[in-house]
Order: structure tokens, then C-alpha cells, then sequence
């Protein structure tokens, strides 16, 4: 009776093996292709792709804080901790934290994304030489 289960209980194994390695072939087949439809887009239209993260940023940042409205910020990521060591402003910054940048509104916001918190907001200084105004708070990205 045993040796009677036992081609059946192989075949199940066998079924499920091939099974398994299918659907994982599929959904690698599947991620593959939606990684290379997303890069022919980036390629297409960066802009896009820019302004949609910078909307996604400015929507998750405004359910913590008020922004200005009339302005769209210049936003920085902090990826250097050493050069920002003697700015308080950055005194608790992370690396991958944004710095979102209001000329207009001469502030600016430390926004930790990973925790979904300012961390931290200030005036910008611009000081006037020649006519041209030069922002103070460096940010630490390109």
C-alpha cells in the first residue's frame, strides 16, 4: 500500500516544483518588463519623472506643515553629513533627508523622509552684492 502513494506523492512533488519555478519565472518575466517600460519612459520624458517626484515630496510634506503656495521650491537631498557638521540647521539631518528651498518665502525646510517629519525650518539670509542675491544656508547637494 505504501509503495503505491509513493509515485503519486513524487508526481505532487514533482507538480509543485514546476509550478513554483513557472509563476516565479513569469513574475520575474513581468517585473523585468515593467523595469524596462519605466526606464524607456525616464529615458523619454526626465522631466516628467522630476516633476512627478517633486509633487509626491510636496504632498506628503504638506500634511505636517503649511508651504507656500506660489512658489515651487528648489530641492535638495543631504548626502554629506560632514560638510554640514557645523550648520545647525543640519544638526539633526540624515542622509537622504530633503531640503526643500522657498527664495520667495526665504525659508527653509529640513524634512526627514523616512520618518515623515520637518525636522527642522529657517529663514534664509540673502545678502545683496551688485544686485544679486546669494542664499546662506548651503545644502549639501549638487
Amino acid at each position: 500500500m505504501r509503495q503505491q502513494k509513493l509515485p503519486v506523492l513524487i508526481f505532487w512533488i514533482v507538480g509543485i516544483a514546476l509550478f513554483t519555478a513557472v509563476a516565479g519565472a513569469g513574475y520575474l518575466y513581468y517585473q523585468n518588463d515593467k523595469t524596462q517600460k519605466e526606464l524607456a519612459a525616464l529615458k523619454d520624458h526626465p522631466q516628467q519623472l522630476t516633476k512627478e517626484k517633486t509633487d509626491d515630496l510636496l504632498a506628503e510634506v504638506s500634511k505636517v506643515i503649511v508651504l507656500p503656495m506660489d512658489e515651487t521650491p528648489t530641492i535638495a537631498t543631504v548626502f554629506d553629513l560632514e560638510r554640514l557638521k557645523d550648520q545647525p540647521f543640519f544638526a539633526n539631518a540624515k542622509i537622504g533627508d530633503k531640503v526643500l528651498i522657498y527664495s520667495k518665502a526665504k525659508k527653509a525646510i529640513l524634512y526627514d523622509v523616512e520618518a515623515h517629519k520637518v525636522v527642522e525650518v529657517a529663514p534664509l539670509n540673502f545678502n545683496t552684492r551688485d544686485s544679486t542675491t546669494t542664499e546662506n544656508i548651503p545644502v549639501g547637494s549638487p
